[in-house]
């Protein structure tokens, strides 16, 4: 591959920009954390915080636009399970920008991360060891826990990160967690991330276009009773049929 001095250097301006503005966060963060955790027991101040963060590297890199599709189906009052698919690390600043209050299920080797792991740890996100059965329980037993605290859960059903964009298996996690709970699951289809950065790449490509649809949320009636295999195979059909659409809904 011929090496491109300027994608090269674009590339490594974001880096930098997103490094020294987690790391400002995370100082910022650290400061609310001490002021507000005897009261704010949800971590709803350092939740929207880190939702401005993610606006703020979003602005700083002119490579990268996200446009968003049905926010208006956010109840903001409502508790959801939020279910996306997962191509890149850009997700998760498209979906922080969305600026809903929930709690992230992630793998736990990313609080290793300097920072954005950290503040990970602050927010009380959702950890959960990959592979080990015995976590995944104790995952869903926190998601409960905090959907009774009314705080929603953000869970990537894929797993992983797709390698090609293709929307991958589900897992049954966050559906087991939507029936157990009785709350409603709120897709999320996101377009476009796989091209501006690819799992495991350093280098970052223009997209002026990613594009974000928020999917009519799914009732808690529309579901109950179903298998958890059979509730994830039906949301993964609503969201591929979404995903291979050429326009938003």
């Amino acid at each position: 591959m011929k090496f491109k001095p300027i994608r090269f250097l674009v590339s490594f301006y974001f880096w930098l920009e997103l490094f020294a503005t987690s790391a400002l966060m995370f100082v910022i963060c650290l400061l609310v954390w001490v002021i507000t955790s005897p009261f704010d027991h949800r971590r709803l101040i350092l939740h929207k915080i880190n939702c401005f963060w993610s606006d703020l590297v979003l602005f700083a890199n002119p490579m990268w636009k996200a446009h968003y599709y049905g926010k208006e189906k956010i109840n903001k009052k409502e508790t959801y399970v939020m279910v996306s698919n997962h191509a890149s690390g850009a997700d998760i600043l498209v979906i922080f920008s969305l600026y809903k209050q929930f709690k992230w299920v992630s793998k736990k080797s990313l609080t290793l991360f300097p920072f954005i792991g950290w503040n990970m740890l602050l927010s009380r996100y959702i950890l959960i060891d990959r592979g080990s059965s015995s976590s995944i329980r104790k995952m869903i037993i926190k998601a409960r826990l905090e959907i009774k605290k009314q705080n929603s859960v953000m869970i990537f059903p894929e797993g992983t990160r797709s390698k090609d964009g293709h929307l991958q298996v589900f897992k049954t996690g966050a559906f087991q967690i939507a029936l157990d709970s009785g709350v409603p699951i709120l897709p999320i289809v996101i377009k476009g991330t796989h091209h501006a950065i690819q799992k495991g790449g350093f280098l970052i490509h223009r997209n002026r276009n990613i594009q974000v649809v928020i999917m009519d949320p799914v009732p808690y009636s529309e579901f109950s009773g179903m298998d958890a295999k059979d509730l994830a195979k039906k949301v993964h059909e609503l969201m591929k049929a979404e995903l291979e659409r050429k326009s938003p809904a």
